[in-house]
């Protein structure tokens, strides 16, 4: 394969895309899986299994969650200087099953001897190696897969913002799967079986990868094949990569530690990985400044300025959105009823997620039509199979949303379930504005997105004042209204940022300019659980909750959180005209 990347021939389209951008999709809808399954269950887990206290979990959660997003622009650089995004992702997801494995082994439940808690720290070491390994392991994969997808569209194609809707939708069908399966099997089955879950998800997308890599023309290579073989301290380079990326593990797996048990905090609030955190952006700040004053031409700057502008305004909506797995969950589970039709509900035992079933059968059904349409480009055949299959996904998805008891935990699988759902309407309609000339600029979708995601509070500060009230629990539906409003701003900010990643960063650091929107989203995992510490509800032993009170709270939160987003959206739909002018020209 040519290390030049060419412009994917028309004719290596399924259902108007790219078929490497549905290689990517399926790749990324399984890593998600693994990650959001592992996010549905660590906090259960921690505080269940091995007897942490609240804060103790939460803090190990904003860890784990902010370094996720955090090491991605150290991937992302490695990528674009020397290994090319095929051998990152691929490395990256070897780093990934490793460590999904280690999940599965949960030694010992933790116990109450003479009044304090015995945990079997050797399985409590072996869990913080595995989120290490799947920390590193997303670093290497995620900036570097989307990147792929920007690539397969020639400049100024239209359909590149649908196509991102469309791998967004992978995305989030990874998080709905994960809900559904991983944290109703984990609570239901047994934690190793949640987790185990994960793993075999990751395996799965990492062979979707390597075997898709023939509809990816070469885009995915690295830019200078010789440099990998270089020799540094007398290893070539790209195994002294791989080494130090291994090494690496060791110190994040003792962040983990430290988090989790509240070592070196400043201030008992702030942790070693958010100073890493703020280590790392001020290191950003600083080569961005550089770069932009020094290494662009003005439309460079003036691009690469907007689009940090852009940046800011995704990390103010996701500490607005990271809500949904912190203050959201709390105040559903002591406040809302949680099935959303109750007469559907199965009772009797503990019923099998159909869902499973589904997650097997849609890359396999992609892997199936992607080859007959090969053969036979003109045929329709693997249109009417995909459609089929994907109309028989939705029967089974729609039957365990329904059908399995929920939880505050399950019911995350809300913000997939709406996502998937409008991913094709948005996609229709922003090509539809833009045959008519009427499609907003990326400045004002993401000020919508920001006004949306404000509003989505609304609801829910409602459902608290009713608790407040009658004194019983107010109905699920308060936050089924929540989930629709805050997706419908997702759908106009975040497909977009990505997409605008790819056009606007000056070419040769796109993936680093990836890896801060990357960054972003990290802080934003800690902001939203500082923001979420306000409604924080503390119920001494024997006693029970005083709805009032605890409505009060989050009500409080709530509209707090809705003038945040409102503000910041109509700062932003202000500046809309002059970032609109700075990007000179890109859609």
């Amino acid at each position: 394969m040519s290390g030049h990347p060419h412009t994917a021939p028309r004719h290596d389209d399924f259902l108007g895309h790219p078929k490497g951008v549905y290689v990517c999709f399926f790749t990324e809808m399984w890593e998600r899986f693994s990650f959001y399954g592992m996010k549905a269950l660590l906090l259960l887990y921690l505080t269940k299994y091995h007897l942490f206290g609240d804060k103790a979990g939460l803090d190990l959660l904003g860890a784990y969650g902010g370094l996720v997003y955090c090491i991605p622009v150290i991937g992302g650089v490695l990528a674009d200087r020397w290994l090319g995004m095929r051998k990152a992702v691929t490395f990256g997801g070897v780093l990934l099953v490793l460590g999904h494995v280690g999940m599965a082994f949960e030694g010992h439940a933790a116990t109450l001897q003479a009044g304090s808690v015995v945990r079997d720290e050797a399985a409590l070491r072996v869990m913080y190696l595995s989120l290490a390994l799947i920390i590193m392991g997303v670093g290497f994969l995620k900036p570097n897969i989307s990147t792929i997808v920007g690539k397969l569209y020639p400049a100024n194609d239209p359909r590149r913002d649908s196509g991102f809707s469309l791998f967004y939708a992978g995305i989030n069908l990874g998080a709905l799967f994960a809900s559904l399966v991983c944290g109703y099997i984990g609570e239901a089955w047994g934690w190793k079986y949640g987790f185990g879950a994960a793993g075999i998800g990751m395996l799965a997308g990492l062979m979707m990868f390597l075997w898709g890599q023939r509809y990816l023309h070469g885009h995915a290579e690295p830019a200078d094949p010789a440099a990998l073989c270089q020799r540094v301290a007398g290893i070539p380079r790209e195994w002294l990569i791989y080494a130090l990326a291994v090494l690496g593990v060791l110190p994040v797996a003792w962040l983990m530690w430290a988090a989790a048990n509240g070592a070196f905090a400043l201030g008992g609030e702030v942790s070693l990985a958010l100073l890493l955190m703020l280590v790392v952006l001020g290191v950003v700040l600083v080569w961005f400044a550089w770069f932009t004053g020094t290494r662009c031409m003005p439309v460079e700057r003036q691009q690469m300025l907007a689009l940090m502008a852009l940046i800011f305004m995704a990390l103010v909506f996701f500490t607005l959105y990271e809500q949904t797995y912190g203050s959201w969950v709390t105040f559903t589970d002591r406040l809302l009823t949680k099935d959303i039709i109750p007469t559907l509900v199965v009772r009797d035992g503990t019923p099998w997620p159909w869902s499973t079933l589904s997650l097997l059968l849609a890359p396999l059904t992609f892997f199936v039509a992607a080859r007959m349409s090969d053969r036979t480009p003109t045929s329709r055949a693997p249109r009417v199979l995909f459609l089929a299959v994907s109309a028989l996904i939705i029967v089974l998805l729609v039957r365990d949303c329904v059908a399995l008891p929920q939880t505050a935990g399950s019911l995350t699988y809300l913000g997939a379930f709406f996502l998937v759902a409008l991913a094709p309407l948005f996609s229709a309609l922003w090509g539809w504005l833009d045959r008519r000339g009427l499609d907003p600029s990326k400045p004002v979708k993401s000020a919508l997105g920001l006004l949306l995601a404000g509003l989505s509070f609304i609801p829910l500060a409602l459902a608290a004042a009713q608790v407040g009230v009658t004194g019983t629990q107010a109905s699920v539906w308060w936050l089924v209204l929540a989930y629709l409003i805050l997706e419908t701003g997702e759908m106009c900010l975040s497909p977009v940022g990505l997409s605008a990643v790819t056009q606007l960063a000056v070419p040769r650091v796109v993936s680093l300019m990836m890896g801060t929107w990357f960054l972003a989203t990290a802080f934003s995992e800690t902001l939203a659980a500082l923001l979420g510490k306000l409604a924080a509800i503390d119920i001494p032993q024997g006693e029970t909750l005083d709805l009032a009170m605890a409505a009060t709270k989050y009500a409080h939160l709530f509209w707090l959180l809705m003038w945040i987003g409102t503000g910041c959206a109509v700062a932003a739909l202000l500046a809309a005209p002059k970032l609109r002018r700075m990007m000179h020209g890109v859609k």
